[in-house]
C-alpha cells in the first residue's frame, strides 16, 4: 500500500460529496465516480472504495482495472447490494456502518408498533376525511411479545425500546443461546413455534442466500391471526405474494413495511391500499445527518487502514452480513 492511498468514492461527485469527505482527502487521494463510465477511469489504481450509493454492476463490469483494491466501506448497514464472488476471491476487506442506524431503525420500528396498536394510522386518514370515528379501542403493548428475527445490534435496539415499554422480548438466530436481553434466543428450528407465539414479529434479518423468502406462506401461517409483522431487514426476506395472500385472508393482524422486494414498491401492488398494513419508502434509517457518522466511520476506518490497521465493522462475506 502507499504511503498516501487512493481512495475511489463511488455514487457521488466533486460537485455533491458526501458531507465531510474533506477529511479524508486530507488522508488520501480521493476520487468521485458517480456512474459506471466513470469507475473505469477512477478505479485503476484505487485500494479502497467508499460505497456511497452505487450499482454493483459498475464495480462488476470494472473489476479487471481492481487490481490494487483491498478494501470497500459500504455506506449501510446491509451489503447484499454490494457483495459479488469477485470480492471474496480477491480478499476484498469489507466494511459497513454498523452502529449508526440502530437507533433511529429502534425509534421507527416502536413508532410502528404504537401506531398499529393505538390505530393511529386510521385516525390519520378519518382526519383527511373529516369522519369522528369512537367505533374502536386501543391496546396496550405491557404484556405483549416482541418477537425479533434476528438478534443482531437492531434487533436489540428494538428490544430495548420493547422492553422498556412493558414488552417481553424473545429472538430466533443462528443458534440458540442465553442473552442478558432476550427472555430466549431460538434457533432455526424454533423459527415456527416462536412465531406463533408472539404478538409483534420483527423481521431485522440480512438478505443471504439462507434468509432469501424466509418468511413464507409456512412462516405467516405459524403466526397468530393478530400478530403483527413489522420489517425493516430487507424486502427479499419475504416471500411478498405469502405476505399479500396472509394479510387478504385475516391470516395475521396487519404489518409496517418500510422494505420490499422490488423498490419502489409498483403502484399496482396491493400492500399499498390494506387498512392494516404501513407502507413506508426504506427511509426508517435516514435519520438528520447519517450522511455525516457515515463519513466520520469511514474517515476513521481510512486512518487505520492507512496505518496498516484492523478495520471497524468488517464484513463476514461467508455469511454476507457484519459479525461483532
Amino acid at each position: 500500500m502507499s504511503a498516501r492511498p487512493v481512495v475511489a468514492v463511488l455514487g457521488a461527485t466533486p460537485e455533491d460529496p458526501p458531507p465531510g469527505i474533506e477529511a479524508a482527502e486530507a488522508l488520501a487521494d480521493v476520487r468521485f465516480a458517480a456512474d459506471g463510465d466513470a469507475v473505469r477511469r477512477v478505479l485503476p489504481g484505487a485500494e479502497a472504495i467508499l460505497w456511497w450509493g452505487a450499482d454493483r454492476r459498475w464495480l462488476e463490469d470494472a473489476w479487471d482495472l481492481a487490481g490494487p483494491l483491498r478494501w470497500i466501506q459500504s455506506a449501510s448497514d446491509g451489503v447484499d447490494q454490494l457483495l459479488f464472488p469477485g470480492l471474496a476471491e480477491r480478499g476484498v476487506v469489507v466494511t459497513n456502518a454498523r452502529g449508526i442506524f440502530d437507533d433511529a431503525i429502534a425509534e421507527w420500528v416502536i413508532g410502528a408498533i404504537l401506531a398499529m396498536a393505538t390505530g393511529l394510522a386510521g385516525s390519520i386518514v378519518a382526519q383527511h376525511e373529516r369522519r369522528w370515528t369512537r367505533d374502536r379501542r386501543t391496546e396496550r403493548l405491557a404484556g405483549r411479545r416482541l418477537l425479533a428475527v434476528g438478534p443482531g445490534p437492531l434487533g436489540r435496539a428494538a428490544a430495548r425500546r420493547g422492553h422498556d415499554l412493558g414488552m417481553t422480548v424473545s429472538a430466533v438466530g443462528r443458534a440458540p443461546r442465553d442473552d442478558d436481553l432476550f427472555d430466549r434466543i431460538g434457533g432455526p428450528e424454533d423459527f415456527h413455534a416462536m412465531l406463533g407465539e408472539a404478538d409483534v414479529v420483527l423481521d431485522v434479518l440480512p438478505l443471504t442466500a439462507e434468509t432469501r423468502h424466509r418468511f413464507d406462506a409456512a412462516a405467516f401461517a405459524a403466526m397468530r391471526p393478530t400478530a403483527r409483522f413489522v420489517n425493516v431487514g430487507r424486502g427479499g426476506t419475504v416471500d411478498e405474494a405469502a405476505l399479500i395472500d396472509a394479510l387478504r385472508r385475516g391470516a395475521i393482524g396487519g404489518a409496517a413495511l418500510d422494505v420490499f422486494e422490488e423498490e419502489p414498491l409498483p403502484a399496482s401492488s396491493p400492500l399499498w391500499s390494506f387498512p392494516t398494513v404501513i407502507v413506508s419508502p426504506h427511509l426508517c434509517g435516514d435519520f438528520e445527518g447519517w450522511e455525516a457518522e457515515v463519513v466520520a466511520l469511514f474517515v476513521d476506518n481510512l486512518g487505520r487502514f492507512a496505518r496498516g490497521e484492523p478495520l471497524r465493522n468488517a464484513v463476514d462475506l461467508t455469511l454476507g452480513f457484519g459479525v461483532a
